[in-house]
């Protein structure tokens, strides 16, 4: 620990010196600041270029391939749609009872009853159709991908490296060569669902093979079988346990493309419903044709999840079957005196209830609404992302600031900094002093000497001279590249998001691990809040605030907060008996043995929610885009809708690097957190 403190504090001195530096000469030499144009190179077009030439080598195949899948996406909608619905509905409770009981068949019964009340049956479908098709796709590739790489070793490697890719790579950057390749249409949206679900599939598989105990791999390979016998078998059956973990995560992520699906699909399913109303600003049905997606992803992530528990309940299959049977035989009882799916829409009223309620909230609320919204960007996110020597105005503070009040800051920090070096915290003092000159000057113009330096210093803390070495070139990528604004923007916008996410999501994480009745509480709402699809989560907050900064920043909170609420619960938890056992013996009390003995055992742990929580930031990053904000997001998006490869692939690549090298750093400062713990 003393060495990597060592490094810690040469690495953020430099960067004190590198900042104070360009502060002190930005005005002799402005491209300090503002990265110059002419330095820049046309990577956007080569890459532009050069992935249009690989595309329109690969278009026939895919197109072919295209035409090949609409015939199992046409089958999929054409039964779901043709069968009547109490048939459907008696299979869906087949499966609850089968997989869960009598609690999982009232609420298979509940959930399925509200999306026909909804009167967005046939759109729930259609997404099931949708799910159905590129499920089983995922699955197959991730498979392969898996078992390939447990099979061959010297692959290995590489493949955790896209899989780590895909899983940084924004979601919407990859659909604009997918838009070139296949065209626009459902199949589209099927083959991103597909890629963006294989990953978790592939994980899972290599993680249980790697798993499996080597006297199970010896008695295979003493019974006489060949490698395929052993594979096929053994070693996958045993690893079964953990590979239905990667279909429950596999199914989750294609339900949670389905509205970014729509964007390129563009046909009458759930997805497209959501995006249609949310133009409209037809918010009543909007929040109804989400609800009917929170409805599947439930019932798929409780079904799911029961078959990837180690000891799977058993119910009996004869009633299973006999509520199909039911199903079928109301289905031909009543043939032809069922009429249409629209004619059970019973919540229709509702979606205008809704949308009357919120407009007499809002506007009986108008003044502390808008006062909420306007304190935070005027007192909190603007002055972070733009500086207080900028943000600091008399139309929002009540006076201007000025050079005199920046030289006052940086002299109390110096005070503060000086104050803590003396005492042995030169760490500390150092952090200060830094912080002090990102408020001053706001993360999106800060010099990208510092920034560079000071990324590259906290990847050496964190990783060693090589992660350092690699951060430092992929971020001067961005820079060369000229995006480097549009990246500070988003860099902006994720860190306050996700240092917001810390700081609530870390209290409630503590309170709940010290009261388990608040546990009780906080649980099924996490439960219900990783369920819930990316795009749902803006309705709401659109009801409210409408478009702007402010709605993304909370809608990037409500989806990466719980990991940090879930990780720092489990990290505090599940300090070890003895540790608990001498710290009673030493007289401590209860917050004393919070603070001092699970807290720092559990840092590992929260650290790797905090990565967590960074990774679903960026994800719903470009998912904020739609709703207000700049940088990186917003050229996905237009990329996406101008058919742009080379801006859509670049700008992906540049928040991929961003998301990258913060997963790099604190996955980094875990391990060494854990090295010093000896776990």
């Amino acid at each position: 620990m003393t060495g990597a403190l060592t490094t810690g504090t040469k690495a953020a001195a430099l960067a004190v010196i590198v900042g104070a530096l360009c502060l002190l000469f930005e005005g002799l030499m402005p491209w300090i600041i503002s990265f110059p144009a002419a330095w820049t190179l046309p990577l956007t077009n080569w890459v532009g270029t050069g992935a249009g030439e690989a595309l329109a080598l690969i278009k026939p195949t895919a197109r072919g391939f295209s035409d090949l899948m609409s015939y199992p996406m046409d089958w999929a909608k054409l039964g779901l749609n043709a069968a009547p619905w109490p048939l459907i509905l008696g299979v869906v409770l087949a499966l609850g009872w089968r997989t869960g009981g009598v609690p999982m068949l009232v609420l298979a019964a509940v959930g399925m009853a509200f999306v026909l009340a909804s009167g967005y049956w046939e759109q729930g479908m259609n997404t099931l159709a949708l799910v159905a098709v590129s499920v089983p796709l995922a699955l197959i590739m991730g498979a392969g991908i898996g078992i390939l790489a447990n099979e061959v070793p010297r692959v290995r490697e590489p493949v955790q490296v896209v899989l780590d890719v895909m899983q940084t790579v924004p979601t919407f950057a990859y659909l604009t060569p997918l838009l070139v390749l296949f065209g626009f249409g459902p199949v589209v949206g099927l083959v991103a669902s597909a890629i963006y679900a294989a990953p978790p599939m592939a994980r899972n598989v290599l993680l249980g093979l790697q798993r499996i105990e080597p006297e199970i791999k010896e008695a295979a390979i003493m019974a006489g079988g060949t490698r395929r016998q052993q594979l096929f078998q053994i070693e996958l059956p045993a690893a079964m346990t953990q590979i239905m973990v990667g279909v429950n995560q596999s199914l989750m992520a294609a339900l949670s493309m389905v509205i970014i699906a729509a964007v390129i699909g563009g046909f009458n399913d759930i997805g497209w419903e959501v995006l249609l109303t949310m133009r409209k600003g037809w918010f009543g049905q909007s929040l109804m044709a989400g609800m009917v997606i929170v409805v599947f992803a439930i019932l798929i992530d409780r079904m799911s999840g029961t078959l990837a528990q180690e000891r799977k309940p058993q119910f009996d299959s004869r009633i299973g079957w006999g509520l199909v049977a039911l199903g079928a035989i109301v289905a031909v009882v009543t043939y032809g005196q069922l009429g249409e799916t629209s004619d059970y829409a019973m919540l229709g009223p509702v979606t205008k209830q809704v949308d009357a309620g919120l407009t007499a909230f809002t506007t009986a609320n108008a003044d502390w609404l808008n006062a909420l919204k306007n304190n935070a960007l005027f007192y909190v996110l603007l002055p972070i992302r733009i500086g207080l020597d900028q943000a600091v105005l008399p139309f929002t503070w009540g006076f201007m600031w000025t050079s005199q009040m920046s030289l006052w800051l940086f002299a109390g920090a110096g005070v503060v900094s000086a104050g803590l070096i003396v005492s042995g915290r030169v760490m500390g003092g150092l952090i200060v002093l830094i912080i002090a000159g990102i408020l001053e000057t706001g993360v999106s113009q800060l010099p990208w000497p510092f920034a560079l330096v000071a990324a590259g210093g906290l990847a050496w803390s964190a990783g060693g001279r090589k992660l350092a070495l690699l951060i430092v070139a992929l971020l001067a990528s961005i820079l060369l590249a000229g995006l480097w604004e549009r990246a500070l923007l988003s860099f902006y916008l994720s860190g306050v998001s996700v240092f917001a996410c810390a700081v609530i999501g870390g209290g409630i994480g503590l309170i709940s691990a010290v009261s388990p009745m608040t546990w009780k509480v906080v649980r099924p709402v996490c439960d219900m809040l990783q369920t819930i699809p990316l795009f749902v989560f803006l309705i709401p907050i659109l009801m409210v605030f409408q478009i702007g900064e402010f709605s993304a920043f909370l809608a990037i909170i409500a989806y990466a907060i719980v990991p940090m609420i879930r990780y720092t619960r489990q990290g505090l938890v599940e300090t070890p008996e003895e540790m608990i056992e001498g710290a009673i013996a030493s007289g401590a009390t209860k917050w004393q043995m919070l603070f001092h003995v699970r807290a720092p055992y559990a840092a590992p742990t929260i650290l790797l929610g905090l990565n967590q929580t960074i990774l679903y930031a960026f994800a719903m990053l470009v998912i904020a885009a739609l709703i207000g904000t700049t940088g990186l997001g917003q050229s996905i998006y237009l990329a996406l809708n101008k058919a742009d490869v080379g801006l859509g692939l670049s700008a992906g690549a540049a928040m991929a690097i961003l998301a990258f090298g913060a997963d790099r750093i604190v996955q980094g400062f875990a391990e060494d957190r854990r090295k010093a713990l000896g776990l």
